[in-house]
């Protein structure tokens, strides 16, 4: 007769590490029209009219504002995606291009 032993089982706990998350930030100038900032911010991230409104007064007010945290490869997406939006045609200044744009981390 043979004896079995028989390990005991160990149980371990799979955690997904999440990635840290990433805001988006849009930079103030004087060369784009609150119209402007407003299109675009419906267009890009989906705001609402008014949501884009107070994140224009806000950009306008304090130099920045958050328009969206998310991951840092969604980040530089929409980044990028202001970067590339184009000229405003209601600006009087004459504006050749899109607005600026960064990502940092939230923290």
């Amino acid at each position: 007769m043979t004896d079995t032993i028989t390990a005991p089982k160990i149980h371990t706990k799979e955690r997904t590490k999440r990635q840290p998350p990433y805001h988006v930030i849009l930079l103030d100038d004087d060369d784009h029209t609150y119209e402007y900032v407003i299109r675009m911010l419906q267009e890009l991230f989906a705001h609402s009219p008014e949501t884009a409104y107070l994140m224009a007064v806000e950009v306008d007010t304090t130099g920045r504002v958050i328009v969206l945290t998310t991951t840092k490869e969604h980040a530089e997406l929409k980044r990028d995606q202001i970067h590339a939006y184009g000229p405003d045609p209601l600006s009087s200044r004459g504006c050749a291009g899109s607005m600026s744009a960064e990502i940092e981390p939230a923290v």
